[in-house]
């Protein structure tokens, strides 16, 4: 609410539950903080929630280690894969001096953020506290995005049962978080940690058991929920083509062929509007990766 929007709140199961009214979406982003639901209340199930991403709308989700099918399958459809029920991210080296025994506590290094400060913010973060399930992405989907990934030494299982098949995820390939950048613009962000979220983690301490590790007052988890919450709600990161323009190198007309059947060896010149939202206003972008391909 502090940042201009209308909120709405209710129970997963409530009867009255609805994103679509006469042909129209009642809402631009969708919050879903309900891991073990097993029912969405209302007519909402997944494929009204895929219709409201395949129509623009933007989604976060949290899930924990005890997820329900209806998120699973939510995942799926975007190209994000959860470990099964009852398991859990488990880290051995990487735990925090509380977890009260089973590794499941972890505390996730900011160098394992995905290298886009636009999605994870710009400040440099404290580490990260995470206890919940874990995800693999499907290698076929360019769109995902691995924003927080485990460390090397990092699995995903049940916490209480020996090892008898090779985990769901291992090492870096275990997301702790992660993304989806529609091709309509429409943004998605899983966490596989509810807690991630908690006021608890916010204000925790966090530190790991290694002996000589440093202790930080306070983890990273506000600023890093904070920056996610601006990208996938479309605070952060939107832009919009202007003008387009080119022509040969010392001309002004443009060509009256397209730009690429001028042929090898000639030189042109082609310009771009670039713009970004910024709090409501369109501004100049003042990115360094833009790239140009035929």
């Amino acid at each position: 609410a502090d940042r201009g929007f209308d909120l709405t709140f209710r129970t997963a199961d409530d009867a009255g539950l609805s994103l679509i009214k006469y042909g129209e979406f009642l809402y631009d982003n969708l919050i879903i903080f309900s891991p073990s639901i097993e029912d969405f209340g209302g007519n909402i199930n997944v494929e009204t929630i895929t219709t409201f991403i395949d129509g623009g709308g933007s989604v976060l989700v949290a899930a924990s280690s005890d997820i329900g099918d209806p998120l699973r399958e939510l995942g799926s459809e975007c190209g994000i894969e959860f470990d099964e029920e009852r398991t859990a991210v488990i880290d051995h080296h990487n735990y925090d001096i509380s977890d009260p025994g089973q590794h499941t506590l972890i505390v996730a290094d900011a160098e394992n953020l995905l290298k886009a400060p636009t999605i994870v913010g710009k400040a440099a973060l404290n580490p990260i506290l995470f206890r919940g399930v874990g995800m693999v992405a499907d290698p076929d989907n360019p769109l995902v995005l691995d924003i927080l990934t485990g460390s090397s030494t990092s699995y995903s299982f049940f916490p209480d049962k020996p090892i008898t098949q090779y985990p769901h995820a291992v090492g870096k390939n275990t997301l702790l978080i992660a993304g989806l950048q529609a091709r309509n613009n429409a943004r998605v962000v899983f966490s596989g940690s509810l807690d991630f979220f908690s006021d608890a983690f916010f204000n925790s301490a966090v530190q790991k058991a290694t002996p000589g590790s440093k202790r930080y007052s306070q983890t990273g988890n506000y600023e890093l929920a904070v920056a996610l919450s601006r990208w996938v709600f479309k605070e952060e990161g939107v832009l919009r083509v202007g003008a387009v323009s080119h022509h040969r190198v010392g001309e002004l007309a443009p060509p009256h062929r397209s730009l690429t059947s001028r042929g090898v060896g000639s030189f042109q010149e082609y310009s771009i509007v670039i713009e970004k939202l910024s709090d409501g206003k369109w501004v100049p972008f003042d990115g360094d990766d833009i790239q140009l391909e035929f």
